[in-house]
């Protein structure tokens, strides 16, 4: 399984508006889940980012798919011009995990 997760910081006050354009890739089918969320901004040391994209995929190929979805591009449209940064990340649960915990 992949995960994909983006962190956004927005230009000014856009947080609503990219919120929006990124809620679009809720509705592509490639994700075996897909969330998009305000972070809550309680980090002791740092909180510069103000939204989260956190994606699950079954292979690289259902990745790839998503990424070339007519609605992932109208999302890079609608939102490019309301953030400042983004950070993306994709990792292999099965092979780029060597340390993982399941305390709960």
């Amino acid at each position: 399984m992949i995960r994909h997760i983006v962190f956004f910081s927005a230009k000014e006050a856009h947080i609503d508006q990219i919120i929006e354009g990124l809620s679009l890739l809720t509705t592509i089918p490639h994700a075996r889940r897909l969330e998009v969320a305000r972070n809550r901004k309680t980090d002791q040391l740092g909180n510069d980012i103000d939204i989260v994209v956190y994606g699950e995929f079954d292979s690289e190929t259902e990745l790839a798919a998503y990424k070339a979805h007519e609605l992932y591009q109208e999302s890079i449209k609608r939102v490019r011009p309301l953030r400042e940064l983004r950070f993306a990340a994709d990792f292999d649960v099965s092979t780029d995990t060597p340390f993982a915990s399941t305390a709960g």
